[in-house]
């Protein structure tokens, strides 16, 4: 058969699989432990930590997915990208990027400070200075978040391994933001992906979870080998309901990406937002590159309003179908400010230098009416509108 679609891959995860008593869907194997078929001889499974069916059902459809060698799933993202680090060994260089998630900020920020590796702040969006930063020191490994959490930017994914690739440098792409649905970064030049599960993958914001996902089979092994060592494997429910969500990856997403372009375009004609980030548009500066190394502009929607904290508060406690919440891509929209919220852990400064404002707020699009949240986001930019100095012209839904 030819080569499936990704909608194809993600509803037939699993399917069949079951070789004891022919269920259609596979099965949840909860237990611990499994017994040796006789002394010296192991049987595929001994240990959960070590491997589990489950888990390794859900590993396989999402490497498939990402078209690569293997998945590791571990406990959560941040369990993913600490597991990323064990590529790196003390003294070498990681390049990261200048205005990535907090929690990855925190992360590689502290452990660095441990002294586990070296991590240097690169604005890879400008492939000039990417280059300076090589030609000084070139990095054992370069992560890469496209888009950029909050702010969207985009990352030529090509273009930076093909750098990479010249001094030797691994290349790992988080690929939360989009899914293999929207973008797959192996096939643009990566060694690695990094999900959080608990986003898009699972998508009901009932399970927290996190994958690594390799091109080469040396390079799973190797993961596999230190997630099973220090022992932050996911567990086989977590699993289990990953793969669940996973079957309806690409019918979510296309719906959530549908209603997120009518949200942005809605939210550039009104006066009350001082500016829009989002790839779908034209006026985003990374609009072609989305068009050439995406197949979407995802769901995820950030902008700025006019005015100051006030003004925040008033839109955020206004809504009625988005939750003031951390995470992203389940079924619900959520709201976020991620100066007090997702990137609460940055300093200042480094917020400062990322771009992330105070009037910054970041949307998860989920799978309301598309009508609906208009309305809904149009009578909080209205009540921010009187709130402000000088009386603004409103725009309707």
């Amino acid at each position: 058969m030819s080569k499936l679609s990704s909608a194809t891959l993600a509803a037939r995860a699993g399917v069949e699989t079951d070789t004891a008593h022919g269920s259609v869907m596979p099965p949840l194997y909860l237990s611990s432990n499994y017994t040796f078929d006789g002394f010296k001889n192991k049987r595929q499974y001994d240990y959960s930590r070590s491997g589990n069916p489950t888990r390794d059902c859900a590993g396989t459809a999402i490497a498939k997915l990402e078209g690569g060698a293997g998945a590791v799933l571990v406990a959560s993202g941040m369990a993913a990208l600490d597991l990323l680090t064990y590529a790196v060994k003390p003294g070498e260089l990681i390049f990261a990027p200048h205005d990535c998630y907090g929690g990855t900020h925190r992360l590689l920020r502290s452990k660095a400070e441990r002294g586990f590796f070296r991590v240097r702040w690169v604005d890879q969006t400008d492939l000039q200075k990417l280059e300076q930063a090589f030609a000084e020191e070139a990095p054992r490994l370069i992560l890469i978040e496209t888009p950029s959490n909050p702010l969207l930017r985009l990352t030529d994914v090509r273009a930076v391994c093909t750098l990479a690739k010249r001094y030797g440098t691994l290349c790992a792409a988080d690929n939360t933001f989009l899914s293999p649905v929207l973008q797959r970064p192996l096939e643009l030049g990566a060694d690695i992906v990094v999900h959080s599960t608990t986003k898009y993958l699972n998508g009901h914001s009932d399970v927290v979870g996190g994958a690594l996902i390799s091109k080469t089979a040396e390079l799973h092994q190797d993961f596999a080998w230190w997630a099973n060592c220090i022992g932050n494997t996911g567990s086989p429910f977590d699993a289990y309901q990953t793969l669940r969500g996973l079957r309806t990856l690409e019918v979510r997403i296309r719906q959530q990406e549908s209603t997120a372009l009518k949200v942005a375009r809605f939210f550039e004609q009104h006066q009350a937002v001082a500016r829009v980030y989002y790839p779908g548009l034209t006026s985003h500066p990374g609009h072609l590159l989305a068009c050439r190394q995406q197949h979407g502009f995802g769901a995820m929607i950030s902008f700025e309003l006019v005015g100051g904290e006030e003004q925040v508060r008033t839109f955020v406690e206004a809504l009625q179908l988005f939750s003031l919440a951390e995470s992203l891509g389940g079924v619900e929209s959520l709201v976020a400010h991620p100066a007090t919220m997702t990137h609460a852990s940055m300093d200042e400064a480094a917020r400062a230098k990322a771009g992330i404002t105070d009037q910054l707020i970041r949307l998860s699009i989920g799978l309301e009416g598309a009508q609906d949240l208009l309305t809904d986001l149009s009578e909080a930019l209205d009540l921010v509108a009187q709130t402000l100095p000088a009386p603004l012209e409103v725009a309707a839904a």
